[in-house]
């Protein structure tokens, strides 16, 4: 029951959960505010597709957030992994990392280079008039990575790059069995390949999702490290975002 003071009604305070998440008394001692690196996930079920737990894998991407996604990859989670690449030195990229991580991989991170360089030579010959990027293919036996071919002469991937390679990649996922589950880098914060939106500032996180999502992409995407830190901003598990968020983002403008 709620009780009236100077300030008027004041709402009863909330219930605390019954549920445990660890043995003994650890929830004390795993206090979230004392951790530097943390999220806070809120929940947005049903949010694209109308009633709660009518979302299928066809209508969302699942956003991955505090995993490994080079654990989950040794780990045999997915088929295909979608990275960036370029044709002059991919030894700070993630693709070094795979190709090193992954036992069965023929692959080296200047054999990746190497192969790039000769694509993009002979594209500059036989297809000149073709719209980039491109996508190469790696297969590493395990896993296959769908390498999405940075611009020849550029440091940087747009969004634009990003439509127009997710759309290609989203063919070639489709009715390939094979190559499911799928996941991608979010491109962001990225050490090799990093993204440029206008003004030649990152783009958000939001614009990203967009841009795989309005391609055609239904696979997971792995949130950039960095992004851990954002404990202050509540996130969502998958995109579409609850309508709401537009809805805010709208009137703020």
């Amino acid at each position: 029951m709620s009780s009236h003071g100077k300030g008027g009604p004041t709402r009863p305070a909330a219930a605390k959960p019954s549920v445990r998440l660890y043995e003994d008394e650890t929830d004390h001692l795993v206090p979230a505010e004392l951790a530097p690196e943390r999220l806070t996930l809120l929940p947005n079920s049903g949010a694209g597709a109308g009633a709660a737990g009518t979302v299928s894998a066809s209508e969302r991407i699942r956003v991955m957030w505090g995993q490994d996604m080079l654990r989950d990859v040794l780990d045999g989670r997915y088929r295909a992994i979608v990275v960036g690449v370029n044709d002059e030195d991919n030894t700070r990229g993630i693709v070094a990392q795979l190709v090193q991580l992954v036992t069965t991989s023929q692959w080296t991170s200047g054999a990746v280079t190497s192969y790039a360089k000769m694509f993009q030579e002979s594209v500059s010959i036989h297809a000149a008039r073709d719209k980039e990027p491109y996508v190469l293919k790696f297969d590493l036996d395990s896993v296959l990575v769908l390498g999405l071919l940075r611009p020849h002469g550029r440091d940087h991937f747009t969004l634009d790059d990003l439509k127009r390679g997710f759309s290609t990649i989203s063919k070639m996922l489709r009715d390939r069995k094979d190559r499911l589950p799928v996941a991608s880098v979010s491109f962001l914060n990225a050490r090799a390949n990093k993204l440029q939106g206008p003004g030649g500032k990152e783009p958000s996180f939001e614009a990203v999702l967009k841009t795989m999502f309005e391609a055609g992409f239904r696979g997971d995407v792995y949130a950039a490290p960095t992004m851990w830190n954002l404990g202050h901003v509540g996130v969502f598990p998958n995109y579409p975002f609850p309508e709401g968020v537009t809805r805010m983002a709208e009137g703020s403008s």
